[in-house]
């Protein structure tokens, strides 16, 4: 039955694979014009799916219609709009120079898209994390195949819904499903692979790949680090650390993961964000609209087993059937606990402390490389010392999460954090082959490069190439 079922999804994706490529081969997606029409109808769709959307998103995550408008249905009518505005400056071939000892050529890139990109999501952002990559696919021109996440299925269920009524299938469309059918998708020719999620399936998908040699770009995770230094402005971190931590439930791939606090701060710090956390949900979490939930039971059970109990501060509170947890604090946490063993992705913030400051940056060096890191200092020395000492994807100083908002910095992980990176122009780049070519005069012909060589071509060569 299995086999069975395999081969239906490895059928069906190899016929929508055939209508992408007849559909990309006709040459419609080159045009420019035919590119910003896309984006307007796309645009236009999620206006009016706004209402199902954040419905959906309430339903599977029980996302607030803050969180819901600005962190997915918002944030990507705001992208479409940058896309539209500058991509025809994006698009236009370059122009680049040429060296001397190519004298009477022209030298241009040409931005060329790969074909049919195939773009695989998750299911804490369901609905940004599949769109924002598609933005810059059909901008660059290709066709493209999407893969929502099987585990928020209400949300999938109307991205497919929008996606379907408003374009060509052949030219964009949705697949949904599971295990199987994710599978079949990635072990099929596609001429690239947009993959947000896991490092474990990130290495699956990078395996397949390799098979057919299809580039990819995976936005994958870890364990990203905040340091709260002994002169922070500890309202201010409260806040910000406390708003980027437990948004969505802490189902964020760039929420802070832990936190490394100086000795000297660390009690008062604990104890203004204790205070915000309350200020932001309530007395009663679970009661505040604000507040969001674990997409399953698994997960759920996941993070629970993560808890421990002689070492949480504040909150710690967990609902099963309803997939609550508590905003929560742990103190006195070590390497050696659970909660520091992996990728924590939900509401439980571990707090380590440091003395001096090279320490903290030698334990986060003796980490993966995470995908951010934040730092709340006033001091510019402490911010060099950490921004030019660690590694890392990408970051905030004095904030956390709002790096990725700015769609004039690429967003993308290092190491075992992804590799590859997309928003705003880097999207387009992303998703276009960079195609170099040179044309040469045939009125200028320099001789001394064709054999037989003699010492003065040798001579001659040396003077240009030095």
């Amino acid at each position: 039955m299995v086999h069975t079922e395999t081969a239906s999804a490895e059928q069906a994706v190899e016929v929508r694979l055939q209508q992408h490529k007849q559909f990309f081969a006709a040459g419609k997606t080159k045009d420019i014009n035919f590119r910003l029409k896309q984006l307007s109808i796309l645009k236009n769709a999620i206006k009016e799916y706004e209402e199902p959307l954040m419905d959906a998103l309430k339903k599977d995550l029980g996302k607030s219609i803050f969180e819901a408008y600005g962190s997915e249905v918002g944030y990507v009518l705001d992208s479409i709009g940058h896309f539209m505005k500058h991509l025809k400056s994006w698009a236009k071939v370059k122009k680049v120079k040429t060296p001397f000892v190519h004298a009477g050529s022209k030298s241009h890139i040409y931005q060329e898209p790969y074909g049919t990109v195939l773009i695989v999501g998750p299911f804490n952002y369901p609905f940004q994390l599949v769109m924002e990559p598609l933005i810059g696919a059909i901008a660059a021109g290709n066709c493209a195949v999407l893969k929502p996440s099987e585990f928020t299925p209400t949300v999938s269920g109307v991205m497919a819904k929008m996606i379907g009524e408003h374009f060509d299938e052949a030219y964009i469309s949705v697949m949904e499903g599971a295990r199987e059918e994710t599978s079949a998708l990635i072990q099929a020719p596609f001429d690239y692979i947009f993959f947000t999620g896991s490092v474990e399936v990130g290495k699956i998908i990078m395996q397949a790949a390799a098979k057919r040699l299809v580039p990819v770009t995976l936005e994958l995770g870890g364990k990203s680090p905040c340091i709260v230094h002994k002169d922070a402005n500890l309202e201010v971190a409260a806040k910000r650390i406390a708003w980027g931590k437990f948004m969505n439930a802490g189902q964020t791939c760039v929420a802070p993961d832990y936190l490394f606090v100086h000795e000297d701060i660390k009690e008062a710090f604990l104890q203004a964000l204790k205070k915000v956390i309350k200020e932001f949900y309530g007395e009663h979490p679970e009661q505040s609209k604000d507040y969001g939930r674990i997409v399953n039971r698994k997960h759920f059970d996941r993070l629970a087993s993560l808890l421990n109990s002689e070492k949480i501060t504040s909150g710690g509170n967990l609902l099963p059937e309803e997939r609550y947890i508590e905003p929560t604090v742990m103190d006195g946490v070590d390497w050696e606990d659970m909660v520091m063993q992996e990728e924590i992705f939900g509401p439980i913030l571990p707090v380590l402390e440091y003395k001096e400051l090279p320490d903290a940056i030698r334990q986060i060096n003796d980490q993966p490389k995470p995908l951010a890191l934040y730092l709340f200092t006033e001091n510019s020395e402490v911010e060099e010392k950490v921004i030019n000492g660690t590694s890392f994807g990408g970051g905030c100083v004095n904030d956390t999460v709002t790096h990725i908002t700015n769609p004039y910095l690429p967003f993308g992980g290092v190491g075992t954090s992804g590799m590859g990176a997309y928003h705003g122009k880097k999207s387009f780049e992303t998703f276009s082959h960079q195609k170099s070519v040179m044309k040469k005069s045939t009125k200028i012909n320099l001789s001394f490069l064709y054999p037989p060589y003699s010492d003065k071509s040798i001579n001659l060569l040396k003077r240009v190439m030095k």
